[in-house]
């Protein structure tokens, strides 16, 4: 029986997706309590880097449906990032975008298990 393993790349690409998604919806509801919270889009970038570290690993080796939803999940995640480091604008893009990542991470994971 051949053993298989867990794709480390995937499983950190599911958990900063997971991660940042909770983040982005959360942290809305933070900022109104009087904490004295404020957003730092550098998280969403951390979030995005790690992200995007994944994704490159991962599509030299996946099928065209997973490495086409990862990049077009990666790229909807950084228009959001940018736009609001940038212009100052928030794009619900992000959130698309981190379902996106989750959803092709799981499907790598997934493929790789029948494996």
């Amino acid at each position: 029986m051949k053993k298989t393993t867990t794709p480390f790349y995937d499983i950190l690409g599911i958990s900063s997706a997971a991660i940042c998604l909770v983040h982005c919806l959360i942290f809305p509801l933070l900022t109104i309590l009087p904490l004295g919270i404020s957003h730092n889009p550098f998280i969403d970038l951390t979030f995005a880097l790690i992200g995007l570290i994944a994704i490159l690993k991962i599509i030299k080796k996946s099928s065209l449906l997973v490495a086409t939803t990862l990049i077009l999940s990666i790229s909807l995640i950084w228009i959001s990032i940018l736009s609001e480091m940038i212009l100052d604008i928030h794009l619900d893009l992000i959130f698309i975008g981190g379902i996106g990542m989750i959803i092709g991470h799981l499907l790598n994971y997934k493929k790789h298990k029948h494996i």
